[in-house]
């Protein structure tokens, strides 16, 4: 009985086990062959057998499907049909035949001439005696897959050409850049960072950063405590890095979290060394000896100083409290020829009316009661170099004709004592009092006075070269860091703007105390308007020291704040508060042209 009768009977008499489904013939009465026959008919991959002679002889639907030839067309015909090249024919099945089989990519050729890759596992069919008759081809259509390759390909060398282009853009920026994981492991290292960080990349990459960074302890712990702050409180960290080849950088470090994962960061390196030296330079120009200002009122004073220290004429300082009346007169011994001779300091409002004699002038042993010695005066101490009597206004009317008879003389006489001594001493002295109006009080000597003002040198109060704060505050920040060890780095522009802001009525003096206030409460390392001294708070910034009314409308803060700088926008920007751009946008919008 043929296959057909059989399957014909099996549907006539359908079986007991599937009476609702089509009718199956028993498996008892299917021989190889038919098994054979519909795998090959049924599967998904193109399924070609050729005999010896490389004639197709089996030619399955899916290959029917692919090549959109019909069994008919093809069978007992060349294979080299299906491919897109017969030598590329020739050489798979020359292979299959030598080796037992193929397994590969090939290229074949559709009827209408299309081309398509398909990936080829061939192997040998042999008869009963072992002889090759044939070879059975198990073929798939791989065309999608080749262009998804070549797509993802294509891909992965703009994505590889994009990061070559970033990193060499960054290293064109002179941008350090480096990356870690969450355990703060170095994942990535610019060319510039490795340069700025005097580090090779292989001997970088797996290692904490603040394990291998040339950084001291402090400022690591400084880049360690900002990491750990919120992106929005982050600033960036000035830091300094000496490279084992002797190198010195100033670098400011930003942190950023990396956006893919927050617990990885990302570091950006500023090379500010330049800046940084620039910045010293015109720190040291604006410094003279330990004045600091760069305003028109201090480059008088640094002038005047020059000049008078050239000579031995006696020089009278007027100030207010806190100017530094004290440091004008120790430029001036500085720069004299006396510079490596004493420097005596007086406070003339500190000597006892009974003493002062006894303290300018010295005594003998016995002159009075409890001279149980012979002392040297302050005049005799200060022999050759120079006396400065600071608060000469608050020296009593007696002591002031015998400092008269010095000044006069070159000599003074030891209480107890009538032999005169010859001195060489240059007296510098300095006042916060209009002595002029104390002449006509009656409180001080005319003559005196005239002999003491041989030159003078006014040093003008903080609040008329407010241009200075910046610099002044900024230098007493340096030194309160270096006397506290706190890592307090910078001023914020807002607490700068209140410091613009205050009358200053103790000077220099105050502005110091108040920074050295603010760097003991700070607990960050920018000073913000919180840390400064209440007295500084109380002061209402949109007032711009000029008392006026906070309805007052903007054009008028504007020029207010103008004239208060006398022009300066920059310190104008900062009394009001605002960044630079903003005032500018704002003098812009009302056509104000300082």
């Amino acid at each position: 009985m043929g296959r057909e009768q059989r399957v014909q009977q099996q549907r006539r008499q359908p079986s007991a086990a599937q009476p609702d489904g089509p009718p199956c013939p028993r498996a008892d009465e299917w021989n190889a062959h038919d098994y054979a026959e519909i795998l090959i008919n049924s599967s998904l991959d193109m399924i070609i057998g050729v005999d010896a002679r490389r004639r197709i002889m089996t030619f399955n639907p899916a290959a029917e499907r692919t090549f959109g030839y019909r069994r008919e067309e093809v069978l007992g015909k060349s294979v080299d049909l299906l491919y897109a090249d017969a030598a590329e024919g020739v050489q798979v099945h020359g292979q299959a035949f030598a080796r037992g089989g193929f397994t590969g990519e090939i290229r074949n050729r559709r009827k209408n001439g299309e081309i398509f890759y398909s990936y080829l596992s061939a192997s040998v069919m042999r008869d009963p005696q072992g002889q090759v008759v044939g070879v059975m081809g198990i073929s798939r259509d791989i065309t999608e897959q080749k262009q998804t390759e070549a797509k993802l390909a294509e891909l992965v060398t703009q994505l590889q050409q994009s990061r070559d282009d970033l990193i060499s853009l960054l290293n064109l920026l002179r941008l350090g850049t480096a990356m870690t994981d969450e355990a703060g492991r170095i994942t990535f290292l610019s060319q510039t960072a490795q340069q700025l960080l005097g580090l090779a990349h292989e001997s970088a990459m797996g290692k904490r950063w603040d394990e291998v960074w040339p950084f001291d302890a402090q400022d690591t712990a400084r880049l360690q405590a900002m990491a750990q702050k919120p992106p929005q409180r982050r600033t960036r960290v000035l830091v300094r890095s000496e490279t084992p080849d002797g190198r010195h950088y100033w670098i400011e470090i930003d942190i950023q979290d990396d956006p893919r994962n927050p617990q990885r960061k990302i570091f950006f390196l500023y090379d500010v060394s330049e800046v940084h030296d620039l910045r010293r330079l015109l720190d040291e120009k604006a410094q003279f000896y330990d004045l600091v200002g760069k305003s028109r009122p201090m480059a008088l004073v640094y002038q005047q100083i020059r000049d008078v220290a050239r000579v031995d004429s006696t020089v009278l300082i007027e100030g207010e409290t806190g100017t530094g009346k004290e440091l004008v007169a120790r430029a001036i011994h500085a720069a004299s020829h006396r510079r490596d001779k004493p420097f005596v300091t007086v406070n003339c409002a500190g000597l006892t009316e009974s003493l002062v004699a006894s303290q300018l002038f010295g005594h003998k042993r016995g002159a009075f009661t409890g001279a149980i010695a012979d002392h040297q005066g302050l005049f005799e101490a200060a022999n050759g170099g120079t006396l400065f009597l600071d608060e000469i206004g608050d020296l009593p009317l007696p002591i002031q004709t015998s400092l008269l008879r010095v000044l006069q003389e070159r000599e003074i006489v030891r209480l107890g004592e009538s032999r005169a001594r010859k001195i060489d001493v240059r007296i510098l002295a300095a006042t916060h009092r209009q002595l002029s109006e104390e002449v006509a009080k009656g409180n001080f000597r005319a003559d005196l006075l005239y002999r003491i003002r041989v030159a003078r040198i006014h040093l003008a109060p903080l609040r008329e070269r407010r241009e200075d704060i910046p610099l002044l505050a900024s230098t007493f920040l340096r030194q309160c860091r270096a006397a506290t060890g706190k890592p307090v780095q910078e001023i914020s522009n807002e607490a700068m703007g209140l410091l613009l802001a205050y009358p200053w009525p103790g000077n220099v003096r105050e502005l110091k105390n108040a920074v050295e206030f603010a760097v003991i409460r700070c607990r960050d390392t920018v000073i913000r308007p919180e840390d400064l001294p209440p007295e500084i708070l109380d002061l209402q910034p949109e007032r711009v020291s000029r008392g006026e009314s906070p309805s007052v409308d903007e054009k008028t803060r504007l020029l207010s704040a103008l004239a208060t700088a006398k022009g300066n926008r920059t310190v104008a920007a900062r009394l009001l508060g605002v960044s630079r751009a903003t005032f500018y946008r704002r003098l812009a919008a009302f056509a104000v042209s300082p």
